[in-house]
């Protein structure tokens, strides 16, 4: 990582530094967004910003760059690395003030974005999947923002890797949500399931590039409640998000999902996603 943007300058990671009376770190008084980028290009940004600007709007932050400026902004800091895949992680904070949960008046926000290499799950982990548990989605009842304070979900997401777990599916009254840093699928006989949007999921930008991809080819794919019990039958379960792209649950709670293998719709999705983003990266889908 050569260098990180933060409040209008591109400088070494060494030399950044942030008041510790900002409002991020005070409060956890921002939010944030993570936009993969393939071949260069940043995969669906318009849909990124988008989901931007409606997490800050929810805070009451106001947008501090046009889309023309975060994309000179990202443009330069990919510039610095390559064409390697890549991800871009920005941050915005309401800005530093006296410590005071009522919103100053009159602070400038502060911006933060850097870039870094891509990870994907390797094909091994594809093949044989991942291991999850349910827990109780303690978490608050915005988790439509997509906000920096993140405890609970860090919480979750530990109590998994304590039990040897990637991912933490979380239930509340009886119905799945999402995982602690993933949205989630089920797949019941030929039919593909997600929980439908609402304040209790993160918007998840993969969660619908998956679902259009699916009506796209036909694909039996709804938005619709998920009971426990439906999680705990499925024939096969999915985590989605930028990074993950489309991974494989295939144990929960220690038990089987399915067969306990790679499921074929699985296998046929994943490859339709694949195709989608080759075709993107070639310029010919956006």
């Amino acid at each position: 990582m050569s260098l990180v943007y933060l409040n209008g300058e591109f400088i070494p990671p060494d030399q950044a530094k942030v008041s510790v009376f900002d409002r991020g770190f005070i409060f956890g008084d921002g939010v944030y967004e993570v936009i993969p980028v393939f071949g260069g290009r940043m995969f669906r940004l318009p849909h990124h910003l988008a989901r931007l600007e409606a997490s800050l709007a929810a805070i009451q932050l106001r947008n501090p760059h046009t889309v023309r400026q975060w994309n000179d902004i990202f443009t330069r800091l990919l510039a610095n690395n390559g064409t390697a895949d890549q991800s871009v992680y920005l941050q915005i904070t309401r800005g530093v003030a006296a410590r005071d949960h009522a919103f100053p008046p009159n602070i400038s926000p502060t911006v933060f974005a850097y870039a870094s290499p891509l990870n994907y799950p390797p094909a091994e982990q594809l093949a044989k999947g991942a291991a999850a548990i349910t827990a109780a989605d303690n978490r608050w009842q915005r988790c439509d923002i997509k906000s920096i304070a993140l405890l609970a979900n860090v919480l979750l997401r530990q109590q998994a890797i304590e039990q040897g777990a990637a991912e933490a599916v979380l239930v509340r009254d009886g119905l799945m949500t999402e995982g602690a840093a993933s949205n989630i699928f089920i797949v019941s006989g030929d039919r593909v399931i997600t929980p439908p949007k609402g304040p209790y999921i993160l918007p998840g930008i993969t969660r619908d590039l998956v679902v259009e991809i699916a009506h796209f080819h036909d694909i039996d794919c709804v938005e619709q409640p998920v009971p426990i019990g439906s999680l705990r039958s499925a024939n096969e379960v999915w985590m989605t998000s930028s990074t993950k792209e489309i991974l494989p649950i295939t144990r929960i709670d220690g038990r089987p999902v399915g067969d306990g293998k790679q499921g074929p719709m699985h296998v046929r999705v994943f490859a339709l996603y694949q195709q989608y983003k080759q075709a993107f990266i070639r310029g010919e889908v956006e």
